[in-house]
């Protein structure tokens, strides 16, 4: 008889893993049923109040000026050699001066960071990506293209096909997952590492399943393993879902932010509502599951966490669980009345953060 707390022999332990597999996507898989049947009761209740209206969709064409407001930078394309896709960003400030590059969440793109093109331009190179699949970038078809290893690699290749071998690097929301793995797999390229609304990885896929609110607020992870069904239900009501994210009691930006004007609505609308647009986002998270788990990897450059207390998407105590991760200089700054949307909520609070952040460094370098 084997005694307790023996190594258990490989037939054993291939058993355990194989039913801790089993039972990890039988989770996932009923998780995402249930998120499917909130979302079509949803669908029928919409159905049966506004007929006419649920499944209208208005054919935008032409891009609202915002888009093309030349004081936040110039559209460029740059096209990676090993994964032949083209990517689309927004550049601002003069070349050859420290790169700052800045990678957005979702459901957004360039453009939510047009508050951070304008002020950091004077002493950067500011460059607002399109994230794969997002906007004018490509958007490979099949969602095995949107593993993390390829949305890393993407980073490490534009940095470089940029003419950098280094940046400050600032995420928001799942570009502040891919921020944090960037800084981890390639601290060399990473001087200062700038997170806004998202704790490690390791932090959030741990918190998670000890959290059943969390699990709760991360609810569209799961509902998003459909195919099609969750692109289908964000254009109801010509996009009422996306909408509704910024502007709502429940999720948008409170009293006190800086609201979105029609005119930013507009461009989001424009982005989202071309054929397919949604496509490429969503896929990012169709293929996080297979992904897990992360390893427990630690950062080590000086690293500012921004958070909104207000975030109707992460729990707040996540943010200082995210300490324990950075083997250096780590600032936590939680701004209570600001919402997920953090650096569009409260932009001058967040520029100032963060050129405190960044003149910090350089001084604490020069000592």
């Amino acid at each position: 008889m084997a005694r307790p707390g023996a190594a258990c022999p490989p037939p054993a332990r291939r058993v355990m893993v194989a039913a801790r597999a089993l039972l990890f996507w039988a989770l996932v898989y009923s998780y995402c049923g249930v998120c499917a049947c909130i979302a079509g009761l949803r669908l029928l209740w919409s159905i049966g109040r506004r007929p006419g209206e649920t499944f209208r969709w208005v054919v935008r064409e032409n891009p609202p000026a915002c888009l093309n407001d030349p004081s936040l930078g110039t559209h460029c394309y740059v096209r990676i050699k090993d994964s032949g896709l083209r990517f689309h960003y927004v550049a601002a400030g003069e070349r050859g001066k420290p790169l700052m590059l800045l990678l957005h969440g979702f459901p957004e793109f360039w453009y939510s960071w047009r508050h951070q093109l304008r002020e950091f331009k004077s002493e950067y190179r500011v460059v607002a990506l399109d994230l794969r699949g997002y906007g004018e970038t490509d958007a490979p078809p099949h969602k095995e293209n949107y593993k993390l290893d390829c949305l890393i690699a993407d980073i490490k290749d534009i940095l470089e096909s940029l003419g950098y071998n280094k940046c400050v690097l600032i995420g928001h929301d799942w570009g502040g997952m891919i921020a944090w793995l960037v800084a981890i797999c390639y601290p060399e390229m990473v001087t200062k590492l700038i997170v806004v609304n998202f704790p490690h990885p390791s932090v959030f896929t741990e918190y998670i399943l000890r959290h059943p609110s969390q699990l709760i607020k991360s609810g569209y992870y799961f509902f998003f393993q459909m195919p099609w069904f969750p692109e289908f239900m964000f254009t109801l009501n010509d996009f009422k879902v996306l909408k509704s994210l910024f502007t709502s009691q429940a999720t948008g930006i409170g009293r006190k932010g800086c609201r979105l004007t029609a005119e930013d609505i507009e461009a989001y609308l424009y982005v989202f509502s071309q054929p397919g647009a949604l496509t490429g986002p969503i896929n990012h998270y169709r293929t996080l599951f297979s992904c897990l788990p992360l390893q427990h990897h630690e950062v080590i450059m000086p690293t500012l966490l921004l958070w909104g207390e207000r975030d109707a998407f992460m729990e707040v105590e996540m943010a200082e669980i995210t300490r324990i991760y950075v083997k250096n200089h780590f600032r936590l700054t939680i701004l209570s009345e600001a919402s997920h949307w953090l650096q569009q909520d409260q932009p001058d609070i967040v520029n100032k953060l963060i050129w405190t952040f960044l003149k910090e460094e350089t001084k604490r370098k020069r000592e």
